[in-house]
């Protein structure tokens, strides 16, 4: 609320005034006067008397009033002096423009972590440093020097001037619906991203966020502020970083870690964040957000007056996986009899030449097609605004009226309507008509169908996150696990033995098939007989060696009193080969599971940034080769473990290929979920794997088991202790 306040200032200052009409200290007092900002302006310069009309003051302490915002325009040497008398006169938060800081090096760092701590002394909060600027159109305050800003829904919130430039410069040469607020991060170095996302929630003008992101430092404070902001707004977000050269210039650049782009990819989507593969497509995929209705399902009609447009979309809607609308015999006798002989009046509809000399027809068409309950969308493609330039200059007013209509008809219907047209970048009237009644216009039908699979995908999380549920793991579960824990911290441990992992994983009421851990060969004698008469799997149990099967730790189909003797001396031999020091401490006998099923891998890890995450994915080559895994971030909902089966590549395996039986989905999402009630209520648990988890028609066998506990180093309590930090989740 502090920023929301500082960004709606009655007051400012901008320290390092300047006449110099390439710098900043002018430029910024420049946009203040031109755009009519209502509040007082206070410039700072002793070499200057008076600037654009404004009387300029010596130092900060001349001020005559105390003004809640300061631009920062001076060099970085002179920060600590700056902030000193900003916090001395009660300034609330400083955007400071320089570089030179934590992004330069060892002394900039230490210059920047000092400039914190001298701002937080005075309850003073900081933009960058390092950052491009702040504009808020709605207060008329444009402390960046961008031209031809409109206002509107649209905020952004970048890491890059660069890429919000590129932002503004697209909006002023395309058909847009304006921005509202605009902040650069720069160095992050009080004020990060999940501040940001405060104020940008808190501001009623703004509907929609367009985000730039290179990299975190506190991807859990992150992921809280998103799921809270995409509660009710959405957040479009271009992540790069995405390969290891793009890391490295991430990390030079903000001094901030990029970390990998497939972990950031899940977390982002477990939060609601709508992720965008390209970063042209920010901007509109927002605008479609922040414009239309949330659709109730996921059923596109497509309006065309060309074959062309028309299949162009729908191949790119089926891309997309996003189903056309089967229309109505009701609708399509309406459309047959409005429309010339040839038109098409299937799903999609072409009009064929239908509207060439009567423009008002498409919107009797898009009124019938807004009317079909079966029609959660429309798309309208083609010539639509053009059709004054491309025919004749009288249907100028007709084709006027028609959009005027056909956003009237939106409104009412409570569905999206996007349209593409040729004629964008000439912005004739009737497109520009329909922009300023809410109707976003795309020169790209690609475009427009992410734009629609944006609105499809939001609105089915927040339609998810409405009736989600979580499991918890408090209880008596949990108190099994404690005193587990507590033995095997007891021991000097921080690796579990697999009969240990396996009770812990038990204890939440994981299926496990039946083991027994013998400690010594004569215990074999005391198994029952029908244990000893089914093929068995043999595993060295030792704290030394977490990885059997390198060691020669693993030997299959063991049947008998005599073979199981055998085995057990194998065993030993083997592992002792491998490790001659290893500590061997029995073995783990279960029944062969059933070789059929198909396998799948789950794996929990403590990432830097965004705390623990749960890995899922198909075993074998797709995890060593292909790498088709997902991950989502800790505490995970029922909606995020189905969402987390359906992520992978090679989701058609676990539906049934080749003669293979489908997998009990059902199971496995149960699954996941306690292995997150677990990690969850057990924070010191620093990986898990079950690996590999054999899955069947009804029903999976867990084969392996290995958990790891975070050593009792400063290191490891103060990751535990950033762990309890996460969101609590109640059930």
């Amino acid at each position: 609320m502090s920023l929301l306040s500082s960004f709606y200032p009655n007051a400012l200052m901008v320290i390092g005034a300047s006449s110099d009409p390439t710098k900043r200290g002018f430029q910024s007092i420049r946009s203040l006067l031109r755009d009519g900002f209502a509040g007082d302006i206070y410039p700072v310069n002793p070499r200057l008397k008076a600037l654009l009309g404004l009387t300029c003051y010596a130092s900060i302490e001349e001020v005559p009033a105390n003004p809640e915002l300061a631009l920062v325009c001076t060099p970085a040497a002179s920060l600590l002096d700056v902030l000193q008398s900003c916090g001395l006169k009660g300034v609330k938060t400083a955007i400071v423009l320089a570089s030179g800081f934590a992004e330069s090096g060892e002394e900039g760092k230490a210059l920047q972590k000092e400039a914190v701590a001298l701002a937080k002394r005075f309850g003073m909060r900081l933009v960058g440093p390092n950052t491009s600027g702040v504009f808020n159109t709605h207060a008329k305050m444009n402390l960046v020097g961008f031209a031809n800003l409109t206002p509107g829904p649209l905020g952004i919130l970048s890491q890059s001037g660069n890429m919000a430039l590129s932002l503004v410069t697209e909006g002023s040469t395309h058909l847009h619906s304006g921005f509202s607020s605009y902040v650069g991060l720069g160095n992050a170095a009080d004020l990060a991203f999940h501040d940001y996302l405060d104020y940008f929630a808190a501001d009623e003008g703004t509907k929609a966020l367009i985000t730039y992101m290179e990299g975190l430092t506190d991807g859990q404070a992150f992921l809280q502020a998103a799921r809270t902001f995409t509660a009710n707004k959405p957040l479009v977000l271009y992540k790069s970083g995405k390969s290891e050269s793009g890391q490295r210039s991430a990390k030079s650049h903000t001094g901030a870690l990029a970390g990998s782009y497939q972990v950031a990819k899940g977390v982002m989507r477990q939060a609601g964040v709508v992720l965008v593969d390209q970063p042209d497509h920010l901007l509109p995929v927002a605008e479609a957000l922040a414009t239309q209705p949330l659709p109730a399902g996921r059923r596109i009609a497509i309006l065309a007056d060309g074959g062309g447009h028309a299949t162009i979309a729908a191949d790119e809607l089926d891309a997309l996986g996003l189903p056309l609308a089967e229309l109505s015999a009701t609708t399509q006798a309406a459309l047959k009899a409005l429309l010339p002989k040839g038109a098409a009046v299937s799903n999609p509809i072409d009009v064929a030449g239908g509207t060439d000399s009567e423009p008002m027809n498409f919107a009797l068409c898009v009124e019938l097609l807004l009317a079909d309950p079966g029609v959660d969308q429309l798309l309208l493609v083609g010539l639509f605004g053009g059709y004054a330039l491309r025919f004749d200059a009288s249907l100028a007013e007709a084709e006027l009226q028609a959009a005027s209509a056909m956003a009237e008809l939106a409104k009412a219907s409570g569905k999206p309507l996007l349209v593409h047209s040729l004629f964008t970048l000439n912005k004739p009237a009737p497109l520009q008509q329909l922009v300023e009644e809410g109707i976003p216009v795309y020169a790209s039908i690609e475009t427009a169908c992410a734009s629609l699979k944006a609105l499809v995908d939001y609105a089915a999380y927040r339609k998810r996150i409405s009736e989600d549920d979580w499991l918890t793991g408090r209880g008596e579960s949990s108190l099994r696990v404690d005193r587990l824990l507590q033995k095997v911290r007891s021991a000097g441990r921080t690796a579990l033995l697999e009969p240990e992992a396996k009770q812990m994983i038990s204890a939440f009421e994981v299926a496990l098939p039946e083991q027994q851990w013998l400690t010594k060969p004569e215990e074999l004698a005391n198994l029952p007989a029908e244990f000893l008469a089914q093929p068995l799997a043999m595993k060295i149990v030792s704290q030394d060696i977490l990885h059997k099967s390198d060691a020669g730790g693993v030997l299959l189909n063991q049947q008998g009193l005599e073979a199981l003797k055998a085995g057990w001396q194998t065993l030993y031999k083997n592992s002792l080969h491998y490790a001659a020091d290893a500590r061997l401490e029995g073995v783990l006998l279960s029944p062969m599971a059933d070789p059929k099923g198909t396998e799948v891998i789950l794996g929990v890890t403590y990432d830097p940034q965004y705390g623990h995450l749960l890995m899922f994915g198909l075993g074998g080559i797709f995890v060593e080769v292909l790498k088709d895994v997902v991950f989502r971030s800790l505490p995970l909902a029922r909606s995020d473990a189905w969402d987390m089966l359906a992520g992978i590549q090679a989701v058609k395996v676990l539906e049934g290929v080749r003669g293979q039986p489908p997998v009990d989905k059902g199971a496995l999402v149960e699954l996941l979920l306690k292995i997150s009630a677990l990690v969850t209520a057990h924070p010191e648990i620093a990986e898990l794997d079950l690996n590999p988890v054999r899955c069947y028609r009804e029903g999976y066998a867990v084969l392996d088991a290995r958990v790891v506990l975070f050593s009792a180093t400063a290191k490891g309590l103060q990751q535990q202790g950033a762990l309890k930090n996460q969101p609590q989740v109640v059930h």
